[in-house]
């Protein structure tokens, strides 16, 4: 498997291979969001308690679960960028941060419209909500720390180390709701022997599952194709792409 990806830690293979794969993941983003959404708001069921304010989730849930998985994404890119000094790990973490940012802060606040009418307050610090909230501090972090630092080298390794050490959130927010007494309901789609969600709702869920990974994926490689041609700008076969 590292044989197959050394090549790719090269800017100028990684540049293409990104432009490469960016047409797919944008595609399979747009038809899967599209369709997920028309599906969950038009046609899927509405709960039997909730109404129809349930259907926030087909936004709230992928925002909420892939905030989750681009902080992990940016870690592991952030670890190996410090194990290996591959600068293009580090150009990763960097793309990615700010999209997990948004991400979390759309899960935020649509926490928050849900929680208004369900709670009867738009805030309550709950143990789920506030290591969500811990999340968004730490992305900013990260962001604050990449531009802290005029020398990239050292930007990176200390953006990188809070990128790693603040992965003992993730455990925290996906458990909260099982360790704490809280407010936020439990485990819906990630029980997969009996999913707390009928199948008619679950499978447009699923669908922007999909959508948002491919929309993090897309605009993570346009962001690091960015990346790369400013920090590469120097380079023979950038100026030859810019002519």
């Amino acid at each position: 498997m590292w044989k197959w990806l050394h090549p790719y830690a090269k800017a100028e293979n990684c540049y293409r291979l990104c432009g490469t794969l960016l047409p797919w993941f944008s595609v399979i983003a747009l038809l899967s969001i599209l369709i997920g959404t028309v599906w969950g708001l038009m046609f899927a069921p509405s709960d039997y308690q909730q109404g129809d304010s349930f259907r926030i989730i087909y936004l709230h849930v992928p925002a909420a679960i892939w905030s989750m998985g681009a902080y992990m994404s940016m870690a592991i890119a952030a670890f190996i960028g410090l194990v290996w000094q591959i600068r293009l790990s580090n150009m990763a973490a960097l793309a990615m941060a700010p999209i997990g940012a948004v991400f979390t802060v759309i899960a935020l606040l649509t926490g928050a419209i849900w929680g208004k009418p369900m709670w009867g307050a738009w805030w309550v610090w709950d143990a789920r909500l506030t290591s969500e909230l811990i999340l968004l501090f730490l992305y900013l972090g990260v962001i604050a720390l990449y531009n802290a630092f005029d020398d990239q080298k050292t930007a990176g390794k200390a953006a990188g180390i809070l990128a790693i050490v603040g992965v003992i959130n993730l455990p925290i927010i996906h458990f909260s709701v099982e360790w704490w007494n809280t407010l936020h309901q439990g485990a819906t789609i990630t029980k997969f022997a009996k999913p707390s969600i009928a199948t008619s709702m679950l499978w447009p869920l699923l669908l922007n599952l999909l959508g948002f990974a491919c929309f993090f994926g897309a605009l993570t490689m346009i962001r690091l194709r960015n990346e790369i041609v400013a920090r590469e700008s120097h380079r023979p076969w950038v100026r030859a792409l810019m002519k």
